[in-house]
């Protein structure tokens, strides 16, 4: 069954500064080369927020996805640490979500 695969990319580092456009052009040059394309909402940053326990907290994000036919996960899984140490995150988000082609 396909897949669309979403990865949820942080917009600013923890200090607050933006994260250059070599770290998201490297993640379309390789998601492209890889599944032939993909989709990037990079406009207008998409709004996180998450309860920390003690406050809630805040991120912009930047929303790539591609589709696939089939899922890797080993392969996601080791891109995932890959994007984790580029973005310096303890944890970057990549889901996936089953679809029918209309």
């Amino acid at each position: 069954m396909p897949h669309v695969v979403q990865i949820l990319l942080p917009a600013y580092d923890n200090a607050g500064r933006r994260f250059p456009t070599e770290h998201y052009n490297d993640v379309r040059t390789k998601l492209t080369d890889r599944f032939g394309g993909l989709t990037s909402y990079s406009r207008a940053p998409a709004e996180g927020l998450w309860d920390s326990g003690s406050t809630v907290k805040r991120d912009d994000i930047v929303v790539v996805e591609v589709m696939v036919e089939s899922l890797d996960r080993t392969w996601w899984k080791n891109y995932r640490s890959e994007l984790e140490q580029l973005f310096r995150q303890d944890q970057i988000v990549i889901r996936a979500h089953a679809y029918d082609n209309l």
